[in-house]
C-alpha cells in the first residue's frame, strides 16, 4: 500500500507508514474513536425498536392479565363445585370478580404508559433515610424490620417534582448528581442523563436494566442505549 504523503510501499496491514509516520488511509478507516463524547440527548431514541416495546409490553400486559383472570374464574369455579364452604354461583361470581380486577389493572396500566409524556429536568436533591416498618411473622406475632430509603428528587421544568426511590440499594442514586440535567421519555421506564462522559453504567431507557457504559444495546430487551 502507498503512502499518501511520501509515496513509499507498505504493508497493507500497517497503521503507520514505515517511511514518514503518517497514518496509513485504511487503518485510519477501521479505527474507531477512543472517547466518544457522551453529552448530550440521545437522537437514537427515534430507533423503532423503542415504539415495538412500547407496543409489546402493553400486549403482553393484557395476555398475562387474561391468564390471570381466566385462571380466577376457573379455579372459583371448581372450589365452588368442590367446597363444602362455598357454592356456586356464589364462588363463581367471585372469580369473576377478581378476574375483572386482574384485566382493570391492565387497563390502567395501558393507559397510565399512553398519557406518560416527554418532559425535562434537573436533578434537585438527593436524601437517604433510615426507616423501619412493621412486619408479621406466622404465629401472629410481630417485629420492626429496619431499612435505608434512598431518595432522587427531580424538578421538572414545568414546576412539578418526580421521584426516584429504592429501599436498601444506592445504585440508582449514585447513579445520579445533583444539578444532573435529564430527560424522561413518554412510555419509558428510565430517566436519561444529558452528560454521560463520567459514568461507567448506563440504564436502558425502555426496561431500565443496567448495562456496561460500553455496550450500544441493552442485553436485556435490545433496545439501543442512549447515549
Amino acid at each position: 500500500m502507498l503512502c499518501p504523503h511520501c509515496g513509499v510501499d507498505s504493508d497493507k496491514n500497517v497503521r503507520f507508514c514505515v517511511n514518514c509516520g503518517s497514518a496509513m488511509p485504511e487503518a485510519a478507516k477501521k479505527e474507531k474513536p477512543l472517547n466518544k463524547v457522551l453529552t448530550g440527548f440521545s437522537p437514537l431514541i427515534k430507533d423503532p425498536a423503542f415504539a415495538r416495546y412500547i407496543k409489546n409490553t402493553k400486549r403482553w400486559s393484557y395476555i398475562f392479565a387474561s391468564i390471570l383472570a381466566l385462571a380466577a374464574v376457573v379455579g372459583f369455579y371448581i372450589y365452588g363445585e368442590t367446597s363444602t364452604e362455598m357454592d356456586n354461583p356464589e364462588a363463581l361470581y367471585i372469580g369473576l370478580g377478581i378476574g375483572g380486577m386482574f384485566l382493570a389493572i391492565a387497563l390502567f396500566q395501558s393507559i397510565g404508559r399512553s398519557r406518560s409524556t416527554t418532559w425535562d429536568g434537573v436533578v434537585a436533591d438527593k436524601q437517604i433515610h433510615q426507616k423501619r416498618r412493621k412486619r408479621k411473622t406466622d404465629d401472629n406475632g410481630s417485629y420492626w424490620e429496619q431499612y435505608v430509603l434512598f431518595t432522587v428528587i427531580i424538578k421538572r421544568d414545568d414546576g412539578k417534582t418526580h421521584t426516584l426511590s429504592a429501599e436498601d440499594d444506592d445504585t440508582v442514586f449514585n447513579y445520579y448528581q445533583v444539578g444532573d440535567k435529564v430527560r424522561h421519555h413518554g412510555g419509558l421506564n428510565s430517566i436519561e442523563k444529558y452528560d454521560k462522559s463520567k459514568d461507567e453504567i448506563i440504564f436502558c431507557s425502555a426496561c431500565a436494566y443496567l448495562n456496561d457504559i460500553k455496550d450500544d444495546y441493552c442485553v436485556k430487551c435490545k433496545c439501543p442505549l442512549l447515549k
